[in-house]
């Protein structure tokens, strides 16, 4: 197997011990970084954005990709190159429903995707997992294990791929049972019981944040996480021109689907860590009295790993995280497209949390830390699979665990450095 060999032949170029090293960007500022960031955000969203990231060295490590993109950039790599997700952490996975109704596990995140190495997303994970233990008060063996087994997992199931068809590689899934024996059982159960009670009432029935008002549906003030714009707002002119443009990237059967809702209400919506600050709204269209569908536009910028890996080949942000979206997923959100505003301003579409379920990290004991990390290690493979060479990747990383222990090295070693820049981050707050 010509990439099997070709991958082992990189060992001779890189070897696997040599992913334990932690090399910095030099020169590097990460609080410069993040105010550089906030100067381009919506002002009166950015004491949110700090707030969130000051709750802990995990919530500062989502929101600092740009940070670590840098730092990446001058770690040792093997040359091959997948569709990453650029921001892949453990937080960054969850069920979601496919257009076929089925509910399945996934990476659900692709702001930062691009073209880059595969090694670069595996770094940023194993850290994560470390992050994480650290953040439930595990002893460090345990961060350290953590690191492990989702390199572990990731390694193993490129070995088990190696040899598939790219025909089977691109139509496996990973149920959503399995991310339910992942997580803690109580947790398990609620989340059962929402998806439950989602199908009973069907797809189209309002949430809790959306009003009737004598048979038209608008959405529940709650600032400052979803709130108005002024009636005056010029914003709210070109958000409906753009929904335009939006429905010119639709396939045609979504487009004649989408055409029996009306626009009835658009709103500011925050969301997440690292997005908050950017533009994002949600958007409610409403077909019957009841008959409720909502899609969220969310701003795109320049990936953080543009400058290292390489300018996107799309003119339109939003459009290149569709396409990395459609690429890294076993299946994907019918409604995504893209639109660019009278600004120059970048968008992407998706419909907004479609019987969507993400774990709650603070609540998992060590076993179930282990086995939902490993969880996200295998998804992650099967999404670099899709767009890269497994059998490259599996030949290098190889049978034994070398690889995950260096990479484990890196993660503890990356996740002490960013916890002293949120240390930093939490000191410049008070300056």
């Amino acid at each position: 197997m010509a990439g099997y060999e070709a991958g082992r032949q990189a060992r001779k170029r890189v070897a696997r011990s040599a992913h334990a090293e932690v090399a910095l960007a030099p020169h590097r500022d990460p609080v410069g970084q993040i105010r550089a960031q906030n100067e381009q955000r919506i002002q009166w969203l950015v004491p949110l954005r700090n707030e969130r990231m000051s709750q802990s060295a995990f919530a500062f490590f989502r929101g600092t990709a740009a940070v670590m993109a840098a730092d990446l950039a001058h770690t040792p790599v093997t040359g091959a190159i997948v569709q990453v997700c650029g921001d892949c952490h453990l937080a960054n996975f969850g069920l979601f429903a496919t257009p076929e109704r089925n509910v399945i596990f996934d990476l659900n995140d692709f702001d930062e995707t691009l073209p880059a190495p595969w090694e670069w997303d595996v770094k940023r994970l194993a850290t994560s997992g470390v992050l994480a233990a650290r953040e439930l008060g595990a002893p460090e063996r345990i961060a350290r294990r953590t690191a492990v087994d989702t390199v572990r997992a990731y390694r193993e199931q490129m070995r088990v791929i190696a040899n598939a068809s790219p025909l089977d590689i691109w139509f496996r899934r990973v149920d959503a049972r399995a991310f339910l024996a992942a997580i803690d059982p109580q947790q398990a159960r609620v989340i059962q019981r929402k998806q439950r009670d989602a199908a009973a009432r069907g797809e189209h029935v309002p949430p809790a944040y959306v009003a009737n008002r004598s048979g038209k549906l608008r959405f529940v003030e709650n600032p400052p996480l979803l709130h108005h714009l002024p009636h005056n707002d010029p914003l709210r002119g070109r958000a409906r021109e753009g929904l335009r443009k939006y429905q010119s990237t639709l396939r045609d059967d979504t487009r004649a689907l989408l055409s029996h809702y009306h626009v009835r209400d658009a709103a500011i919506r925050v969301v997440g860590v690292g997005s908050i600050g950017t533009h994002c709204a949600i958007v409610l269209f409403q077909a019957g009295p009841n008959d409720v569908l909502i899609l969220q536009m969310k701003e795109a910028a320049a990936s953080v790993l543009e400058p290292y890996a390489g300018a996107s080949k799309y003119a339109n942000h939003g459009a290149r995280v569709v396409a990395g979206q459609r690429l890294m997923q076993a299946a994907s959100d019918m409604f995504l497209g893209w639109l660019q505003l009278e600004g120059g301003q970048h968008y992407y579409v998706r419909r907004f949390r479609d019987r969507k379920a993400n774990a709650n990290l603070e609540r998992l004991g060590e076993r179930q830390l282990f086995e939902y990390a490993a969880l996200c290690g295998r998804t992650l493979a099967l999404a670099h699979a899709r767009s890269g060479d497994p059998a490259f990747i599996a030949g290098y990383a190889g049978s034994s665990t070398r690889f995950d222990e260096a990479v484990a090295d890196f993660a503890v070693g990356y996740a002490n450095r960013a916890q002293a820049d949120f240390t930093a981050f939490i000191r410049s707050l008070g300056a």
